[in-house]
């Protein structure tokens, strides 16, 4: 898996200041949208243990942190590799994960690999960016089609 950069401070991707990681690979070639640089899977650097390590210090290290997010491409290109950066981030932070996806959460939980890092994402952006719908009032997201879903244990919890 490959990631193309860090914010190691921001907070246009989720609530409070977040470690935000953008990894490369994307499927859904969205028109419109703001990282198609993003879609190449062989873009930027390769995430091997030692940088995620590296990350892991970078956030341990600043008590500003509210949690991280997981964005890109679309995290869910790699589905086996996003499980280990997640229940790698969740174990040795213990902050919380949002992640952005183009897949919805029912796409996502219809597939048994594509549901496993779930359990480690504490909020999921879901659903394609649609440039018809865009609005550039909407919190955290592109489009109105998306949604911010809290989720509990691997389940969405009505919010």
């Amino acid at each position: 898996m490959n990631y193309l950069f860090t914010y190691p401070e921001t907070i246009v991707d989720g609530d409070g200041i977040r470690y935000s990681i953008y990894l490369a690979g994307c499927r859904h070639a969205c028109p419109g949208c703001h990282n198609p640089e993003s879609w190449n899977p062989q873009a930027g650097y390769l995430l091997t243990e030692e940088v995620l390590d590296g990350m892991i210090r970078e956030i341990n290290a600043n008590p500003l942190l509210d949690g991280i997010t997981v964005s890109g491409g679309d995290p869910f290109y790699n589905p086996k590799e996003l499980l280990w950066l997640v229940q790698t981030l969740k174990v040795r932070t213990g902050l919380n994960i949002w992640c952005y996806t183009g897949y919805t959460l029912e796409q996502l939980q219809a597939s048994e690999e594509l549901r496993a890092p779930l359990s480690y994402i504490d909020v999921l952006i879901d659903g394609p960016f649609v440039q018809h719908l865009a609005d550039p009032r909407l919190t955290y997201r592109g489009s109105t089609n998306q949604r911010i879903i809290k989720l509990k244990k691997g389940i969405a919890a009505n919010d």
